[in-house]
């Protein structure tokens, strides 16, 4: 559920990637599947892929530069659209893509086993990182291990509102027997980890669905005017000291471990060059990291490789 903001121009596909994009549409074809089982491949030169938001952009100039230092050439492409770049992913056509492990694995799963089936992803990392590697391994992907950094759905309320009634969890509002109205998509509505979660799990009054978007600016002033009392957005949300809201923390964990996780092609990329210089990155950004990162990209304008750079120095990933 995360909104796409300001970001770097779009680069073409070359036409050689644009010609498998549908013949991977439900994994290696059979003259293709010893792949899956080859040993792990290591070639010099990747492509990073990015979904064209702010913070995709922000993590796949992370690991190309990251991958640069460790010796290999990449090229970056943005692909807004998981339908394309999740098969070129397959193919070889991309190499490197940041994703968030319970968004993947539930995709992966509807796209495996069609759109009704059940959802895998769940609160558990450990559970959701094993269904996402059972889906992602016949398909030739490797998922790499899942970093510190969450980008999951957070919900947010005034920072006067949370004084005033001793709030900081999601566990105090349902205490507090308060009767709110939120802000959000329309889907709120029916999704399981929106409005029927909140009710069930924290027994939070929801009155009606304010249907602004997700972390939109219209849905954060109505939580500031005190039209709404809540506004569903991301736990990575750049903007909310701008409209003085503050976040309830997930305290009884209704929402998915969409923790932030590295997934390459395996033929390609999956050797233990490309895991060691991706694995320094996740073992030290956080959360907190990726939302200060994104607040100087689309507050401050800045470009997401400066952005990007910096950081990695500042934490001596980078020389």
């Amino acid at each position: 559920m995360r909104v796409p903001a300001p970001r770097l121009p779009l680069l073409l596909f070359p036409l050689l990637l644009l010609a498998p994009l549908t013949a991977c549409a439900t994994g290696p074809a059979l003259e293709d599947r010893g792949r899956v089982t080859a040993s792990p491949g290591d070639s010099r030169h990747l492509t990073v892929g990015s979904a064209g938001f702010t913070e995709s952009d922000l993590l796949a100039q992370m690991y190309a530069l990251l991958l640069n230092q460790a010796g290999y050439r990449t090229s970056l492409i943005t692909v807004a659209n998981r339908e394309l770049y999740e098969p070129a992913l397959e193919s070889g056509g991309v190499d490197v893509v940041p994703e968030y492990a319970a968004t993947f694995a539930d995709w992966l799963n509807a796209k495996t086993h069609g759109s009704g089936a059940r959802p895998v992803g769940s609160p558990d990392l450990e559970v959701t990182m094993s269904a996402l590697r059972r889906l992602a391994t016949p398909r030739g992907l490797t998922v790499l291990e899942p970093g510190r950094a969450v980008d999951q759905n957070a919900f947010a309320v005034s920072a006067s509102y949370a004084h005033r009634h001793h709030l900081r969890t999601l566990g105090d509002l349902g205490a507090s027997g308060l009767k709110v109205r939120l802000a959000a998509g329309d889907e709120c509505v029916q999704r399981p980890y929106c409005a029927p979660g909140l009710r069930r799990t924290y027994g939070i009054d929801i009155t009606g669905i304010d249907p602004k978007g997700v972390g939109t600016t219209q849905a954060k002033e109505a939580v500031r005017g005190g039209r709404d009392q809540m506004v569903l957005t991301t736990t990575t949300d750049a903007g909310l000291d701008a409209f003085g809201l503050v976040l309830l923390a997930d305290d009884r964990h209704l929402q998915n471990a969409d923790h932030v996780v590295p997934v390459v092609n395996r033929a390609r990329a999956g050797g233990p060059g490309v895991t060691r210089a991706l694995g320094r990155l996740s073992a030290v950004l956080t959360t907190a990291d990726l939302a200060s990162m994104n607040r100087q990209v689309d507050q401050w304008r800045r470009l997401p490789k400066d952005v990007a750079r910096r950081y990695l120095r500042e934490k001596g990933l980078l020389s």
